[in-house]
């Protein structure tokens, strides 16, 4: 039946062409965001994950630039006493040059005071930021005898978040002690026989001779350094160990970040292949539907030619 009061291949047509036009509009907006879902009214579950995993992936981008800080700091400690190793086996070979009898101590002094002063340089350049960990004061009010490093951020199952660091043993590895002296290289001893205090920074041999008191002295002087430099090598594979665990953190968090980086954008984004393809359906589509309303409109034609005598 034909009706002038209702068109219904005119409304069919026109609610087709309607919802091509509503797909085309959202294809269009995939392509020109990238994103599958842009916001929450197109997916409230996704958009809502994918915000949360952005700020988070945020955070641990920070976590990556803490430990960045934290491995500068570390390599600096490392390499200070590493150098200080070196310093201080020269300061033991020349105490063991000196327990030869006959030979000038004076002289050898005069080598082992140079390399004390090397000792003392170290301990005060091997500074970053503002922090040394081999020249401290332990008095301070600001000192820490372990310092953390931000090593993670993480969110748990209910919804928590919480931050974990990296604990660095800082009292073990100082060098010098402004505060009572009790570093590995300014701790004093005192000789057996000459009651003479020292320490590795401070030890002086020019005044011995070759008595057997003198000597035995020196054997003392000899083992205390030898002492403190197996301690420092002992913490030197500490701090080490420490070194290569922020290493593996630093590529973990990279890792990790990429890795929530593809997650948001299974969730997230728009497949350029699958809405291109489509884009060119509907744009086909929506061709098609504007000439059905085309077709469909111009029966009212027909009706009226009924009419026509």
């Amino acid at each position: 039946m034909m009706s002038i009061k209702t068109n219904a291949s005119a409304m069919t047509a026109l609610a087709s062409l309607q919802a091509t036009n509503k797909n085309l509009e959202t294809t269009q907006n995939r392509i020109s965001t990238g994103y599958r879902v842009a916001s929450a009214s197109d997916n409230a579950a996704y958009w809502s994950i994918a915000t949360t995993m952005r700020s988070d992936n945020k955070a641990i981008a920070t976590v990556k630039d803490a430990l960045g800080l934290g491995a500068a700091k570390v390599d600096t400690a490392y390499t200070g006493l590493n150098a200080a190793i070196d310093v201080v086996d020269d300061i033991k070979a020349k105490l063991v040059a000196a327990r030869e009898p006959g030979v000038d101590k004076t002289k050898i002094q005069a080598e082992i005071t140079q390399l004390q002063d090397q000792l003392t340089s170290i301990g005060s350049s091997a500074s970053f930021s503002g922090e040394n960990w081999l020249s401290v004061d332990s008095s301070d009010a600001a000192y820490s005898a372990t310092k953390n490093i931000v090593a993670s951020f993480t969110r748990a199952t209910d919804g928590t978040v919480s931050v974990g660091t990296l604990a660095i043993d800082v009292d073990s590895i100082k060098l010098f002690d402004a505060n009572g002296q009790i570093g590995i290289l300014d701790t004093e001893s005192t000789t057996t026989n000459g009651g003479v205090n020292y320490s590795v920074s401070t030890v002086d041999i020019s005044g011995l001779t070759d008595s057997t008191a003198d000597l035995a002295d020196l054997d003392e002087m000899i083992g205390t350094v030898d002492g403190a430099l197996q301690s420092m090598i002992s913490r030197a594979g500490d701090i080490g160990a420490a070194k290569k665990r922020i290493d593996m953190q630093m590529e973990f968090v990279g890792s990790l970040t990429d890795a929530i980086d593809r997650g948001i954008s299974t969730l997230v984004d728009a497949d350029m292949n699958q809405e291109s393809t489509r884009l060119q359906a509907l744009q086909v589509q929506q061709q098609l539907g504007i000439q059905s309303l085309s077709i469909a409109n111009s029966s009212v034609e027909t009706v009226m030619s009924l009419f026509r005598g």
